[in-house]
Parts: C-alpha cells; structure tokens; sequence
C-alpha cells in the first residue's frame, strides 16, 4: 500500500520526506509527481513503507501536522482511477454504440 501525502511546500525533495517518514520505520520508495509542462512539484507526494503497521502510525502522527510552514494531509492513498477522455470504457470512443 501507497500513503497519500499532500500540502506539501514545493520546496521539498524526496530526502526531506523520507527523513520525515524513517521516523516511523523503514521507507521503501518516495515520489514526487512534478508538473509536465513546468517541471515544478505539484505539491503532493507518496511514500511506501515496509509495513502496514508503520503506514498507520506515519499517518496518525502525521496528518494534520505542521511541516515546512503547511498542515499536511496524510493517508492511504487510493487507486489511481483509469480516466479516458472519450467518456465511455469503449475503446472506440464516444460511449456509444455503433449503430450497423
């Protein structure tokens, strides 16, 4: 499982919040999704853990916190949903049906 965290500073670098996290045990990956078109952070995160367990207390300890001059928003992140632009899980797109 992934941990959601956002209101980040866009100041932050993955080695500030894994320092955060390695409080509350082992940090297996950080991410810091950036901005295709600015190359800026966008001001959120995710961070994987070793254990559910220290997932739990990183975000009891943490959500709400103040860090960096903002109150963080910490919890499980949820699945990424598949969005396509057509509006229908039709691969042809449009949503409709073909009419023969």
């Amino acid at each position: 499982m992934s941990i959601y965290v956002g209101n980040l500073s866009y100041e932050v670098t993955e080695e500030d919040l894994t320092a955060v996290f390695a409080e509350y045990g082992s940090v297996k990956r950080v991410q810091l999704p950036t901005d295709r078109e600015t190359g800026r952070m966008r001001g959120f995160g995710f961070v994987e853990m070793s254990a559910d367990a220290e997932e739990d207390a990183a975000i009891d300890a943490l959500d709400g916190a103040e860090w960096m001059g903002r109150d963080l928003k910490v919890n499980k992140a949820k699945p990424r949903e598949n969005k396509n632009s057509f509006g229908g899980g039709d691969r042809r797109g449009g949503g409709f049906p073909r009419r023969y």
